[in-house]
């Protein structure tokens, strides 16, 4: 019989590093949860500037950047691309999901349905400048790691790291914030249309926040790096 038929055919072993999947693992639970969290609006105090307001998956969408960038230095920009896109269509999956539990009748004892819906549905503006500044900045991201890379000849880690994710968020945060509070609005008459003095406010304040983050991630690329090769050099050498 044909190991086409399926019973006595062996599955294929794929050898895939263990880093390789918990890195995507954490790229994709760190996107979703920035889009399931993002309705809050957080107060962030920062010299200078004072209150900042950023959405509430600013830091979760940080880590983002630190898994593509980790993934990106071990395992090369096309498997880093490739987990960047199918994250998107994740994103896809996740609102469907969440705008069928919203849609779907709820029981006796349930959690109040307004209520629900306030916290998880997101507005179209905010859905369509988040999936925009997404798909965007996340391929820029991975783009500009490796221009730095070849342009360094595989020295300065930090380098790529910050330049490519500092680049990156303010990519980010300017479609994000136009997409959201300014397009949506005037084009398509969703969401409110936000003052331009505003708009500069929140991209600002944004984009400080984020690139403290950035600055504080470039340790942790360096620590993860070193202990993903680490291990793969050990396991090679026993395996050998």
């Amino acid at each position: 019989m044909s190991g086409v038929d399926g019973a006595a055919a062996e599955p294929r072993r794929l050898h895939v590093p263990i880093a390789a999947v918990v890195l995507t693992a954490l790229f994709v639970s760190a996107l979703v949860t920035a889009q399931v969290i993002s309705a809050k609006l957080l107060a962030v105090s920062l010299p200078v500037l004072g209150a900042v307001t950023a959405p509430g998956g600013t830091l979760a969408y940080a880590v983002t950047f630190f898994a593509s960038d980790c993934l990106s230095e071990l395992y090369g920009k096309s498997y880093a691309r490739k987990v960047v896109n199918v994250a998107f269509a994740m994103n896809f999956v996740l609102l469907t999901l969440v705008f069928a539990t919203i849609a779907t009748p709820a029981a006796q004892g349930s959690v109040d349905p307004a209520a629900f819906e306030t916290v998880l549905g997101l507005s179209g503006n905010v859905v369509l400048g988040s999936l925009a500044a997404y798909v965007i900045s996340q391929n820029w991201d991975v783009i500009a790691f490796h221009r730095i890379r070849e342009f360094t000849d595989g020295d300065a880690l930090w380098l790529r790291n910050v330049g490519s994710t500092a680049s990156s968020q303010l990519i980010d945060t300017v479609v994000f914030t136009l997409v959201a509070f300014a397009v949506a609005p005037a084009v398509l008459g969703v969401g409110a249309a936000l003052p331009t003095p505003v708009l500069v406010s929140l991209v600002v304040g944004q984009y400080v926040l984020k690139l403290l983050i950035a600055l504080v991630d470039t340790p942790l690329v360096y620590a993860a790096v070193a202990l993903v090769r680490r291990d793969e050099d050990g396991a090679a050498a026993v395996s050998a």
